[in-house]
């Protein structure tokens, strides 16, 4: 029995050996061709094009959104300033805009701000109480400032955003904001509804009062030429579909463009001491551009493969807490900084989401029973109460077609049910129940019906300057009473 033991651990230890050659053996160009029958330098290659792709995809993410916003062919504002949307995020104005998973209880403004010349000047207004804010965003997908909302409030002022690298002194009466790259997105957000009414005029006001402008214009100097923008333009599959869906006609373009922004958009320097250098044999450094040529076959190879797969892995992939068929997600939601997974994920499904101190999220692709939900079907989800928000935020629960992460044509135009829907009916003890299918349920209900597609689709409930209590789901499922999507009873 000895014998036989001392022999499977020499043998294990002769495999180990094997491996642990081959991978030194073949980190380098110049040998990996002879390394190319090896699967366990596959595996071991692939594995590490995953893990990396699952890493940079949220900036290249980030990067494909401001080709297509600001700096592409038919970008819809320039970098610097704010293109306005006209509406709420209908489908056509959504995929228009490229912005997954929209929140259809606001109209959006988004803007790329270029930092890397000079600070840019932010200013809100006094909104007289109503819902505003302005989400700030790193390029990799971090929310890491507010403006407006619970953490400033909507008396409005001004504030400074500035990039890593610029030395100097601002004007008297200005916050700075200290921003962790050189490129970000600002994306404001104003509530459209006056007491259960819609009030888009005066929801536009307020955000073509949200004003930026370079620091040298308006202290009245001459503003630094621009730079020229030459960047390497994404080629999706499919125009169409969001830029989350990480799917090129060369799959090899998204180590390109990978490469590219990590070098214009470097991650904290503990991320580049200590975990770049791991993607070093896939010719990922700071500091040099990824050249295909230089990588060998086979590591290309699964390269192609990682790129290829990394946008449906994290479209399936689950986060957070699963709790009555509802995703609740982590705490790291919004800002997730070294919590890749949780960072990929949401940069894929939802691009830009906010941190649960500013709003609350959860979803459901699931029914109580763990089945995909479909339009083929119908179900009841039934609240016992409200969710809770501080004045003059606002709760909401949102229907989006799976296909394309968008929302939902149909007859009625109701995207949304929540506390801006005045004819919401409700129960004497305050709970009420919303019916989801592709038919209307009949007159009587149809003021708690949530169109469905016809194919698969998913639902997030919101809360938009959230109450301790809700904001605690996070890390308590119980800490609030979350319902289940049932499958529907004929009514």
């Amino acid at each position: 029995m000895t014998n036989l033991c001392a022999q499977k651990k020499i043998h294990r230890f002769a495999i180990l050996l094997k491996v642990a050659i081959a991978h030194i053996f073949c980190t380098t160009s110049s040998l990996q061709a002879n390394c190319t029958s090896s699967h366990d330098y596959q595996d071991w290659t692939y594995s590490l094009a995953l893990q990396a792709a699952s890493y940079g995809a949220p900036l290249v993410t980030m990067y494909a959104l401001r080709d297509h916003d600001a700096i592409g062919t038919n970008a819809k504002a320039q970098p610097n300033t704010l293109w306005r949307m006209e509406n709420i995020s209908t489908p056509e104005l959504s995929k228009v805009a490229g912005y997954v998973t929209p929140n259809v209880n606001v109209i959006y403004g988004f803007g790329f701000m270029d930092l890397s010349i000079e600070p840019i000047v932010v200013e809100v207004p006094n909104s007289n109480n109503r819902y505003y804010m302005v989400e700030i965003v790193d390029m990799w997908t971090n929310a890491f400032a507010y403006i407006g909302g619970k953490a400033t409030g909507y008396k409005g002022g001004k504030y400074v955003l500035v990039g890593p690298n610029w030395k100097g002194a601002l004007p008297e009466g200005m916050h700075r904001i200290d921003c962790p790259t050189p490129w970000v997105l600002l994306q404001p957000r104003v509530h459209i509804y006056v007491k259960g009414k819609v009030d888009l005029l005066g929801a536009k006001a307020i955000l073509d009062a949200i004003s930026t402008t370079s620091l040298s214009q308006y202290l009245g100097k001459e503003k630094p030429a621009a730079p020229n923008y030459k960047y390497l333009a994404p080629q999706p599959i499919d125009a169409n579909l969001p830029v989350s869906v990480l799917q090129y006609q060369d799959p090899l373009q998204f180590w390109e463009i990978l490469s590219s922004a990590l070098n214009e958009n470097p991650p904290p320097n503990d991320q580049i001491t200590a975990l770049l250098p791991l993607f070093k044999p896939l010719g990922l450094e700071i500091g040099s551009k990824w050249d295909r040529k230089k990588i060998a076959p086979e590591t290309l190879s699964s390269m192609r493969r990682a790129a290829e797969n990394i946008g449906a892995i994290l479209a399936h992939l689950s986060y957070g807490t699963l709790y009555k068929g509802a995703f609740i997600p982590p705490p790291t939601i919004g800002n997730a900084k070294d919590d890749y997974k949780t960072r990929a994920i949401v940069a894929r499904l939802g691009l830009t989401a906010n941190t649960p101190y500013e709003a609350i999220y959860w979803m459901y692709e699931q029914d109580i029973d763990g089945n995909p939900l479909s339009g083929d079907k119908k179900y009841t989800i039934t609240f016992t109460k409200e969710i809770p928000y501080y004045e003059p935020g606002f709760w909401s629960i949102t229907m989006y077609d799976a296909s394309n992460n968008y929302t939902v044509e149909n007859p009625i135009n109701r995207y949304m049910l929540g506390s801006d829907s005045d004819d919401l009916k409700k129960n004497e003890d305050g709970s009420f129940t919303i019916y989801i299918q592709k038919e209307s349920p009949g007159k009587e209900l149809e003021s708690n019906w949530l169109p469905a597609p016809k194919g698969p689709f998913y639902l997030i409930p919101r809360s938009y300057a959230p109450k301790p209590e809700i904001i605690r789901i996070v890390k308590d499922p119980h800490a609030w009473p979350i319902p289940a999507v049932v499958p529907a009873q004929e009514f």
